[in-house]
């Protein structure tokens, strides 16, 4: 996994509310044995048409979208199954931040562990950004972790919060395995210590 200190990004308006895994990656690509190839099915009932073809009307088709790397959600985005794929999906497509007024909390830390950071702002803020991402074309925000902040390109800032675990393993690119051997040479003395 990539630490992640800072992201200059472009911004997506996503304005849909309680958008399930289902809906971010569907179950009939969850057969694939890789973790790999999940990126180009990310939304795919919404991105393309029954005949296969790009829908126009979805928003990350509009080439104004194209190389979007901050996604704007609504609430309670990522609710439903507990599918890791979901995550998967985004970071592959080329999300590395999610600003939405809430999350799925199974989804919130399926998204840590695989480097992408998600924001919890508050419905006004994210309505707000979403707004003039939808005004102004290349509309960017530069996400900050170690500052956690959130700053528009008329130097508007929100911070925002995340635990200090989570904060440690994005800071140093660690998911929940690798943090733990970074404690191998005391794991392995215990170990030894305590053999029958």
């Amino acid at each position: 996994m990539e630490a992640f200190k800072e992201h200059d990004g472009l911004v997506v308006p996503f304005d849909r509310i309680n958008v399930d895994t289902d809906q971010i990656i569907p179950k009939q690509f969850l057969k694939r044995i890789e973790r790999t190839g999940f990126g180009e099915f990310l939304f795919y009932d919404w991105r393309y048409l029954d005949n296969g073809d790009s829908n126009p009307e979805f928003v990350l088709n509009h080439s104004r979208y194209v190389g979007a790397s901050i996604l704007i959600a609504g609430i309670n985005f990522g609710c439903g199954s507990s599918r890791e794929h979901a995550p998967w999906a985004l970071q592959q497509y080329g999300f590395k931040v999610i600003l939405a007024p809430s999350f799925a909390d199974i989804f919130r830390n399926n998204c840590y562990k695989n480097g992408i950071l998600p924001i919890t702002l508050s419905a006004e803020i994210i309505a707000a950004i979403s707004q003039r991402a939808k005004n102004t074309e290349g509309y960017r925000l530069m996400v900050n972790l170690e500052e956690q902040s959130v700053v528009c390109p008329d130097g508007t800032v929100y911070t925002y919060q995340i635990g200090d675990f989570e904060k440690y393993c994005m800071l140093n690119g660690l998911d929940e395995i690798g943090w733990t051997l970074q404690y191998e040479a005391d794991i392995t003395v215990y170990e030894n210590h305590n053999r029958l």
